[in-house]
């Protein structure tokens, strides 16, 4: 299903021109517009997901069947050295579109990019008590 106002459903359907490095009936892959790298592309399942929380499980499983293909292929082709799956859920996590999707961002020895996080230092009482919300 397509949401009329989401500008990735309209991409993913062709609506809007894009880069397009993949399509099937499914999903359509495209080059990002502001990549991080060279080949920085993302998937974009046809049916309208707001985000991981509202994506159907089987659709889920085939994004990351395809991350594998198309990474195997951005390896041979483009030539990367490695590769981040980036995948933002809600503004707070760095959501920009509310439209599931995934980027694909090649890495190259000394691209200058980083992406990461700070790492905390719990305590082990304060992982347990996590571990037993998880869990319990």
């Amino acid at each position: 299903m397509k949401k009329d106002d989401c500008i990735f459903c309209k991409i993913a359907a062709g609506e809007i021109p894009s880069k397009t490095i993949y399509e099937d009936e499914l999903f359509r892959v495209i080059l990002d517009l502001g990549p991080a790298t060279k080949g920085h592309a993302l998937i974009l399942p046809k049916d309208h997901a707001d985000n991981l929380f509202k994506l159907p499980d089987d659709t889920a499983g085939k994004v990351l069947v395809l991350a594998k293909k198309l990474a195997t292929q951005m390896k041979e082709k483009l030539g990367c050295d490695g590769l981040n799956l980036v995948q933002n859920n809600g503004e707070e996590a760095g959501q920009t579109v509310k439209h599931f999707h995934m980027h694909m961002i090649p890495r190259y020895k000394n691209d200058g990019q980083r992406i990461g996080w700070k790492p905390g230092e719990p305590t082990q009482d304060e992982l347990e008590s996590i571990k037993n919300q998880m869990i319990g």
